[in-house]
This record gives C-alpha cells, sequence and structure tokens, in this order.
C-alpha cells in the first residue's frame, strides 16, 4: 500500500524536488498551492492539487487528509522587505501554528516542518548543530526570527501528539529554481552577464 503525503509550498523549487521524489517513490500525494500561482510543473505528477494558504486553518482542517502519512510543510514567506515583517510573521508563524492544529487535529503520523539555517541566527566561527543555541531574535532580519519562533511551536506540540522532524537547510541549489539562484547567479554566469558576486 502506497504512503501518503501532504505537502504546503508545493509549487516552489524544493517542492517540486520533493513531490518528483515521493512520485518516483510512489506515494499518494496532496499538494497545496497558493490561489494566486498556477500549479506549474505540479501537472507533471500524479498528484492530488489543491488551492489554499497556510493561513486559513478552516480550510487546512478540511484539506489534510486524516491519518495522512506524512505533511512536508514547505512554505514559506521569505521576503527580506521590513515593509512585509507583519505578513511573514502571519505566514511563517501563525501559519505554521495553524499547520500543527489541523495536523493534530487529523491525526498525522510525521510532521515534516522545513525550516531554515536562518533560525539560527547570525553566523557563528563554530560549527552549528542541533544543541546550538538560537540568536536569531537578536537579528534585523525578520525572516530569521519568524523562523526561530514558528520552530518553537513545533517543539511545543510534541507535548499535545505531534511527531515532528525539523530541517535548518542553508542555501538550496537545483532543478525547477527559475528565480532564486538560477536568475541571480547561475543563468548570468553562464551568459557571461555576471558583473559581481557578493
Amino acid at each position: 500500500m502506497s504512503k501518503t503525503a501532504f505537502v504546503t509550498g508545493a509549487t516552489g523549487f524544493l517542492g517540486i524536488n520533493l513531490i518528483k521524489e515521493l512520485s518516483r517513490r510512489n506515494w499518494k500525494i496532496k499538494a497545496m498551492h497558493v490561489p494566486s500561482e498556477e500549479p506549474g510543473y505540479l501537472s507533471k505528477f500524479p498528484v492530488d492539487t489543491v488551492c489554499g494558504t497556510v493561513n486559513d486553518l478552516d480550510l487546512l482542517y478540511e484539506i489534510i487528509p486524516y491519518g495522512v502519512d506524512a505533511v512536508f510543510h514547505l512554505a514559506a514567506n521569505t521576503s527580506t522587505w521590513s515593509k512585509n515583517n507583519e505578513r511573514q510573521y502571519q505566514d511563517n508563524v501563525t501559519g505554521t501554528e495553524n499547520m500543527i492544529k489541523a495536523c493534530l487535529r487529523n491525526k498525522t503520523k510525521k510532521f515534516i516542518y522545513t525550516s531554515s539555517i536562518s533560525a539560527f541566527g547570525y553566523h557563528t566561527d563554530k560549527p552549528i548543530d542541533e544543541n546550538t543555541v538560537s540568536n536569531a531574535m537578536d537579528c534585523r532580519m525578520n525572516y530569521n526570527k519568524t523562523k526561530f519562533l514558528a520552530e518553537n511551536k513545533v517543539r511545543a506540540a510534541v507535548n499535545d501528539g505531534l511527531d515532528p522532524v525539523i530541517l535548518n537547510p542553508c542555501n538550496i541549489i537545483g532543478p525547477y529554481d527559475t528565480n532564486n539562484w538560477t536568475k541571480q547567479l547561475l543563468k548570468p554566469a553562464y551568459e557571461g552577464k555576471l558583473e559581481a558576486i557578493p
């Protein structure tokens, strides 16, 4: 019997790569994308797509399959513009809290939360591991703060029965990336148009 997955952030390039791998392993996948985005590459894979946002708790209760094997929560607001701080908090912290509530209610077996290395805060001269104390709340970047706060919501939910995994990737490069590293670094370098690398 195939395992089942629910994926947020499914139209992002990380989401597409995850869905590609889950499909290769014959998982049955339900993938959520925000109403303003077209399914795009999702249409290449055997997935059940649904429109929605992590800010709509009632909808999450309805669309997250009961007893699903794994929820992969990839959706995030990565803005670096301070005018978006309030919205970013809603998307990253409140949205994650909504996902947790819906997963607990719908008896999700495993909750995989894609956080970020940014949740640890500023760079240090020492290796970072699970025991590193975050200084994210001292950072100027709101993104760092929201990822740290969202992780705290995930950890606290263990007491309510959530079975989570927290991932802290650094900069991610890969197929289906049409905006991030591809647009800003790889394509300009390939075309000989890269003027500078910070």
